[in-house]
Parts: structure tokens; C-alpha cells; sequence
């Protein structure tokens, strides 16, 4: 397992940006913090194929209840990376799988 962070890297409600481990993906992971938990995805927007930032760690919408795709504005749920709104309404993010251990967030697989 590859570490990537301590929980408490990422302000509770927001989203980083962290260099995927594996040597064969370039795109970045984001993980996302809602208290206690963290949620795995890939950088990519299923619809444009786009990073969803447009600006360093910024991925949630103003109310915190969303990461949002800036390129057309599409919404994903957090902890499940559920398109809910948007041109690619019902697609998803591709889960990376995390595990945390001792408030250390690492890449498993």
C-alpha cells in the first residue's frame, strides 16, 4: 500500500488532489473528506474526459454537498461519485480504493 495523506491533510467538506502511486495512470486522485471518511476518484469527468478542478484543489461546490466538474458543471455525490446532475446525469467517477489506518489515507489498489 502507498501512503498518501493523514485525514486531517484535507479540511472536513473538501477535496485534494494527490499524485496517483501507480506508475501507468496520469491523472491525479482526488480524495474527499466527510468527517471520519475519505472517497477515492479518479481525476477525470466521465463526460469530457476533463480534470474536474480548474484551479489547484478546488472541487466542491460553495455549500460543500458536491465535487462539481468546473469544465460543464456537472455534480457528483462525494461518497459515491454519482453523476446527479449535469450532461453526464447517472455516470460515475472511477473509485480508486482507499484505506485509512491510524488517520494515514493509502492507496490500495
Amino acid at each position: 500500500m502507498s501512503h498518501l495523506c493523514l485525514v486531517t491533510d484535507i479540511k472536513d467538506g473538501q477535496a485534494k488532489a494527490y499524485p496517483h502511486p501507480s506508475a501507468s495512470e496520469d491523472r491525479d486522485i482526488i480524495i474527499v473528506r466527510q468527517g471520519l471518511n475519505v472517497y477515492g476518484y479518479i481525476n477525470r469527468c466521465p463526460h469530457a474526459g476533463t480534470n474536474l478542478n480548474w484551479q489547484e484543489d478546488e472541487f466542491m461546490t460553495d455549500d460543500e454537498q458536491f465535487m462539481m466538474c468546473f469544465t460543464h458543471g456537472a455534480l457528483f455525490e462525494p461518497n459515491t461519485g454519482k453523476c446527479v446532475a449535469g450532461p453526464c446525469a447517472g455516470a460515475h467517477l472511477s473509485e480508486v480504493k482507499l484505506e485509512v489506518e491510524n488517520g494515514k489515507v493509502f492507496y490500495a489498489g
